[in-house]
């Protein structure tokens, strides 16, 4: 990664609601954030939320983010509440279990 990339490096925290759980949401997002570049996490939440942390250059996680209202083929998203965060070096994307 060259300098200029890494100073183009972002962060953002999502939760996305909807009818988001058992639609394939977590894995499609997933495989978008590999296509994408994009490392972080994705994880479903006990009110039935989506939750995910996008890392990575500027336009690839900008791109996510609007992947996000629409998510998997079943998914009928919401809202995609979006926070932005300081870059913390993530290397990978994966998908945790879920937080209950």
């Amino acid at each position: 990664m060259t300098k200029e990339s890494q100073t183009n490096l972002i962060r953002v925290h999502v939760f996305v609601s909807g009818s988001v759980q058992g639609v394939g949401y977590r894995y499609s997002t997933y495989n978008q954030a590999k296509q994408l570049g994009v490392n972080g996490w994705v994880r479903n939440l006990a009110d039935g939320r989506v939750e995910a942390v996008f890392e990575g250059e500027k336009a690839a996680v900008d791109r996510i983010i609007l992947w996000c209202h629409q998510g998997s083929r079943s998914a009928v998203v919401k809202n995609v509440a979006v926070q932005s965060e300081q870059p913390q070096g993530l290397t990978n994307f994966e998908i945790k279990g879920r937080d209950w």
